[in-house]
């Protein structure tokens, strides 16, 4: 156990190292987890959204490195037998590692550099460790014994040793050399030309436990398929526009501040939201309207898809009706004042009001291309997800939280209800099968908004039942019928489950 556990930590320190010098992406860790995401079928990911939540992303890492110690084990029993097993184990691990480098979106042969120095370092560990661990036989009834214990120990901890400060060593250059921080640390935001409008008084329910209805930074959901955060250098950054148009064209992020900005408030929302669930949020975004850039460019007859593309790699598809249709569709490089997080797209976002995530939102971005839906399929539309996506009227109880206990007498419900743009009209609350009661509706200023709302309930001692429905713009009343988030967005009425005494 302790010359497999031992020479996979120093492999993968190592590969971690050289990573961080080279291409934090390259790791192969990180590359391996990658492809297990792509090749995850669609129900293993949604149990991962929810069972995990937003820790995804460390529960797949922590189970890659899980298995990777129990597969290390077994490669450490090999080499006691036969190193020439051992070995064959390690170029195993390369080809796979290999593999999986190569098979991401953006890679060269460089990044493939980490893995093979991680497992000639990881090798040469190996037979010094096997060495070490040498045994003489005592007696035909008892286990064989360590040659020399005092050498075996020695070298395992120095083993031990060069794997931490490989990796704590990776970890500090990976921070030093964090591109990405330095510039979103440089940049400085002329002020929009044409600000937001404030927001009036009346947006707030004015009750505890419903979220602030502009979503501080640190608190907006994050779901995407990065397990490491790209890091965009500004200075060799560019945007580049193509496909079926007149005049392609290539943007650096100066081009585009100088086009002057605009300040929208939009909720952004994410197909994957179980009904109820936290996968949305309210922020003011400040970016470049994206519509002139594409008329500019002078699309051509037929088009009807715009294909983003982040910089590692990610695809997504947007119909292109949904952004010359006048709605505030960005290229937005800021969020609440401040250039976009590092984790929400810096140093460029798009944003279509109106649409989930996965066909409107991408991260990172680096290229567009106008095409057609019928000539390219984008990431998620090839693992069965609609190509268009509109977002469907909600509602989520916020207070009382499921199982709360609150005392007889007057209770207030609250939450949010949302159906970009159509915007909500009414909502209503159900106490257990009783007839539906308007909810009193705070401001609503954008039906590209969210709008929050409340209910005084004269509570009565049990248990009882709450429900949510609400009414949007073309009035539609929200469906009770349950689907879940695949393909296009959960539908159902949200309920929750109190104790009154």
């Amino acid at each position: 156990m302790v010359v497999g556990v031992l020479t996979a930590g120093v492999a993968l320190g190592v590969a971690h190292l050289v990573a961080a010098l080279v291409n934090p992406a390259a790791d192969p860790v990180l590359a391996v987890g990658s492809v297990a995401v792509d090749l995850a079928p669609q129900p293993v990911k949604a149990f991962a959204i929810r069972a995990f939540g937003t820790n995804d992303k460390i529960a797949l890492l922590a189970g890659v490195y899980t298995l990777l110690a129990l597969t290390a084990v077994l490669l450490g029993a090999a080499a006691l037998r036969r190193r020439r097993y051992g070995a064959a184990g390690l170029a195993a691990f390369a080809a796979l590692g290999v593999a999986a480098v190569l098979s991401r979106p953006v890679a060269t042969p460089v990044d493939t550099l980490p893995v093979l120095a991680g497992v000639g370092i990881g090798m040469a560990a190996m037979l010094v460790l096997t060495h070490a661990a040498r045994t003489v036989p005592v007696s035909a009834s008892s286990r064989p014994r360590l040659l020399n214990r005092r050498q075996f120990l020695t070298t395992a901890a120095g083993t031990a040793l060069t794997a931490g400060a490989a990796a704590a060593i990776g970890q500090a250059a990976g921070r030093r050399s964090a591109v990405g921080a330095r510039s979103r640390a440089a940049v400085r935001l002329p002020p929009p030309a044409r600000p937001a409008l404030p927001l009036p008084a009346g947006v707030s329910a004015g009750v505890d436990g419903v979220p602030a209805f502009l979503t501080p930074n640190r608190d907006f959901y994050r779901v995407d398929t990065a397990l490491a955060v790209p890091q965009v250098d500004l200075d060799t950054w560019r945007l580049t526009l193509d496909g079926t148009v007149d005049r392609p064209r290539t943007w650096t992020f100066e081009d585009l501040l100088a086009r002057g900005l605009v300040e929208r408030d939009i909720t952004l929302n994410c197909v994957s939201n179980e009904v109820g669930g936290p996968y949305i949020g309210t922020a003011r975004w400040t970016g470049i309207p994206l519509a002139p850039l594409l008329r500019e460019a002078g699309i051509r007859a037929g088009q009807n898809q715009l294909v983003s593309r982040s910089v590692e790699g990610m695809t997504i598809g947007t119909p292109l009706g949904a952004i010359l249709d006048g709605r505030d569709a960005l290229l937005a490089v800021a969020m609440n004042g401040e250039p976009l997080p590092l984790e929400h797209g810096f140093p460029v976002r798009m944003l279509v009001p109106g649409l989930y995530g996965y066909v409107g939102a991408c991260k990172w971005l680096t290229s567009m291309t106008v095409t057609t839906f019928d000539a390219f399929d984008p990431y998620w539309v090839r693992r069965g997800w609609a190509a268009d996506a509109p977002v469907k009227t909600a509602s989520r109880i916020d207070t009382p939280k499921p199982f709360a206990r609150r005392r007889a007498g007057p209770v207030m419900i609250a939450g949010v209800a949302w159906a970009q743009r159509r915007g909500i009209t009414a909502v209503e609350v159900q106490i257990d099968d009783e007839p539906w009661q308007r909810a009193r509706l705070a401001d609503g200023p954008s039906p590209d908004l969210w709008r929050q709302w409340v209910y005084r309930w004269d509570a009565t001692v049990g248990t009882h039942t709450l429900r949510v429905r609400a009414t949007d713009g073309t009035n539609a009343t929200q469906t009770g019928q349950r689907a879940t988030p695949f393909p296009d967005g959960a539908t159902g009425w949200h309920s929750t489950t109190v104790t009154i005494t």
